[in-house]
């Protein structure tokens, strides 16, 4: 929790003026009933009319006063609580931005969703309260209690019996609920992931005609969530009647021993009134001192979870440092004896894979679905590092490398083609920020989008979120020119063009080919027709190689290639 708290010091002023405010305004509220007392004492019942109007301009000063403590307390508690939640969300997004793949895979995507959304909400409502009634509440309550005694001793015995029996009550249910708060914290997270997958399968789901399958699933997910809320919100419920019928009882029984006391003389109608008038404020402040210890141990539950974020490691194992230098000679990029398992796997996704690859050359990497060829894609920029075997580039291992000039050096182009909100202009210097307007048009005319930009708008026209306003085949061809940019001596396309015709598809591998000087490409794809022209082409099976050579070569020579090549051709063509 460490890290939360260093986060408030940039707003220690707030937090300590807003308790102290509404301690004042506190104050001023105990007073009012002893003015009200003295009002029905000395003015009502001596038929006083100037001390009556004396108080009552008395108590609308003091009510005016505490209005505007009040306000002010509020305007720096919401202050300090809105700034520490923004704060910690910029944290938060920095840190997970700082994640490598392993671990925002051990993580998972909704729960950090989940924190960096709700979580915070509750820790800012949580601060909010806590400033403004973790002092007052408590204040007032045994203040209230105190100037009973003051007003008549022996009607102020009710509170002493009360205020215990009220504190059992309203502390007893809220232990009882706080560890169900973090059970609907969990169930929450379930749903949540529940809910994004299927939001972002929509297209799949209704493909295969399984909504009424996703929706009985989500379901079940939220009917458990619903079950621990009602238990939750049952035990809670029981706390306001409680504290009522205990505040009632105290009221009854003040109010009898009061009349009788009144009868005899031993107590006036404005000390009844009096008394009576901290019973209720009691009654409130406890009422509000349990809502808020409930709010604080929701806000604790969801700060630890949020905390345990911030100090997670990035997930980058410990290595001692590899002052290496480019090896003149060497191969821009070679894999030796490469094997990676995914956390928590039985098994390695690729083992033993090994090739070289030098400036100017086109390697392509074919296989069955799951044969590991994304693995490798994500393996050259060092998304994931390789559990056994080295990764060299120009003959330093890859390990040596700042992030920043590895990122530099290759261009990479996801299986999923995602452009984000802004204009076509800010997604294509992803790579390079200061990329002039030629270069920008040169990489969309390589990646046969130069007539797509034009149609929109330009360099200027306006990309919507994830791309909507682009079909899938010109989101492929804009994240190719976006890795374009900058002019990356690797470039990596995982499967980056399974959405385009073969024409187009065909016009990109030219303009490619043409636009390789210096360019190393590796190419991914599930079609031979992709990569039949590559110098080099490596064919996995269940993450093992079992091929490497040119397409002539493999059709001679690989039989898990040549049954893929002719699974897409006639075999009469393969012969040919």
């Amino acid at each position: 929790m460490k890290e939360l708290f260093k986060r408030l010091k940039k707003f220690r002023r707030e937090c300590v003026l807003a308790p102290l405010l509404k301690l004042s305004e506190a104050v001023l509220e105990l007073f009012v009933p002893l003015l009200v007392a003295a009002m029905i004492d000395e003015g009502i019942m001596k038929n006083d009319n100037g001390y009556i109007i004396r108080t009552a301009l008395i108590m609308a000063a003091l009510g005016l006063s505490g209005l505007l403590l009040s306000v002010t307390a509020q305007y720096f508690s919401a202050r300090a609580a809105a700034g520490f939640a923004g704060g910690l969300r910029e944290s938060l997004y920095a840190k997970i931005q700082s994640f490598t793949y392993a671990k925002l895979d051990s993580l998972g995507v909704p729960a950090l969703i989940t924190r960096i959304t709700g979580d915070v909400n509750q820790v800012q409502t949580a601060l909010n309260l806590t400033l403004r009634l973790l002092l007052r509440s408590p204040f007032v309550v045994f203040g209230a209690a105190v100037m009973a005694f003051t007003v008549n001793a022996r009607a102020a015995l009710v509170f002493a019996v009360l205020i215990p029996l009220l504190a059992v009550v309203v502390f007893g249910i809220m232990l009882a609920c706080i560890p169900l708060y973090g059970r609907v914290r969990k169930a929450l997270d379930k749903v949540t992931a529940k809910a994004r997958g299927g939001l972002a399968g929509v297209r799949v789901v209704r493909a295969f005609g399984t909504e009424e399958a996703e929706s009985e699933e989500f379901s079940r997910e939220h009917a458990l969530l619903t079950s621990i809320q009602r238990r939750t919100g049952r035990i809670g419920a029981i706390m306001d009647p409680a504290a009522f019928l205990l505040v009632n009882l105290g009221i009854f029984a003040l109010i009898r021993l009061g009349a009788v006391n009144v009868d005899s003389g031993d107590m006036t109608r404005g000390e009844l009134v009096a008394l009576y008038n901290y019973m209720t404020q009691i009654l409130v402040e406890l009422i509000k001192l349990a809502n808020l210890i409930i709010t604080v141990s929701k806000g604790v539950s969801c700060a630890k979870r949020i905390n345990s974020v911030l100090v997670e490691e990035s997930g980058e194992p410990e290595r001692a440092p590899l002052p290496e230098k480019p090896v003149p000679g060497a191969p821009l990029l070679e894999f030796r004896g490469v094997s990676f398992r995914y956390e928590n796997a039985a098994a390695d996704a690729i083992s033993g894979v090994s090739f070289t690859l030098c400036r100017g050359e086109t390697l392509g990497i074919i296989g069955g679905t799951g044969s590991g060829k994304s693995t490798v894609a994500e393996l050259i920029p060092r998304f994931y590092r390789a559990t056994e075997g080295e990764i060299l580039l120009d003959g330093a291992n890859l390990d040596s490398l700042p992030e920043s000039e590895l990122r530099r050096r290759i261009g990479f182009v996801p299986q999923k083609a995602l452009l984000f909100r802004g204009s076509l202009r800010s997604n294509l210097c992803w790579r390079d920020e200061n990329a002039t307007d030629e270069e920008l048009l040169a990489a969309l005319e390589t990646a046969q989008a130069a007539e797509t930009a034009a149609a929109k708008g330009g360099l200027d026209a306006e990309v919507e979120q994830g791309g909507g306003n682009f079909s899938g085949g010109q989101r492929q061809r804009l994240t190719v020119a976006r890795a374009l940019v900058g002019s990356p001596e690797i470039l990596v396309l995982d499967d980056s063009a399974s959405a385009l015709d073969f024409a187009t598809e065909s016009a990109l591998r030219k303009a490619l080919k043409k636009d390789a000087a210096g360019r190393a490409t590796v190419i991914i794809s599930q079609r031979t027709a992709s990569i039949a022209h590559a110098d080099k082409i490596l064919v996995l099976d269940d993450g093992i190689p079992v091929g490497l050579g040119s397409h002539g070569e493999l059709l001679k020579s690989c039989a898990v290639y040549r049954e893929i090549y002719d699974s897409q051709f006639r075999k009469e063509a393969a012969r040919a």
